[in-house]
């Protein structure tokens, strides 16, 4: 199936499921009545930006208009070594490995994290719709939510609403592992 017919019969779906008119729809995203239309009859392909103004209206990710239904499934069981993977190479220099890649239209994302000595979120805070759960495996973890700072250890966990400005360092000696969970499904 054709990407534009995959996204449109998404939208559309959803759209309605949510009982909502396109024109209410248009007023909730931001997005133009005239572009939803064309693009649940699959006439056009919306821009990164559109297709993530109307996915956070419903608290999907972007990933939920474009996933064929083929790709993904009910059940993923995932071995060590068999996860996907993401390197960020910037102030964050870490990898996770994702629990959820492949659950077809997941309600939360969850990953395993591995994040250098000194490796931080930025230098900015950060908050998002949603709630947040960090579990740490190893290693040691400087939080900060709001103006409240929390130093965890192997074992401690957070749980937070992600609208909350936050951020986090690696402040241990060694590499930090952490679980990390956050719902509605957002990207990182």
């Amino acid at each position: 199936m054709k990407i534009k017919k995959i996204v449109g019969k998404k939208l559309k779906a959803i759209r309605l499921k949510s009982d909502m008119t396109i024109q209410e729809l248009a007023e909730s995203s931001r997005v133009s009545s005239n572009m939803i239309s064309r693009i649940e009859r699959g006439l056009t392909i919306p821009s990164v930006e559109i297709l993530m103004k109307l996915a956070n209206v419903f608290g999907k990710s972007i990933n939920y208009f474009v996933e064929e239904v083929s790709t993904t499934h009910e059940i993923v069981h995932t071995a060590p070594g068999g996860r996907d993977t993401t390197v960020y190479e910037d102030e964050r220099n870490m990898l996770t490995e994702s629990f959820t890649s492949g659950l077809r239209d997941p309600q939360f994302m969850s990953f395993l994290c591995t994040i250098p000595k000194g490796g931080m979120s930025g230098e900015e805070n950060m908050y998002h719709p949603g709630d947040e759960l960090i579990y740490l495996l190893d290693g040691r973890l400087k939080v900060t939510i709001g103006r409240e700072t929390y130093l965890l250890k192997a074992g401690d966990s957070l749980s937070f609403k992600s609208h909350l400005p936050h951020r986090w360092v690696n402040v241990g000696e060694d590499d930090a592992r952490v679980i990390w969970t956050l719902s509605p499904f957002t990207t990182i």
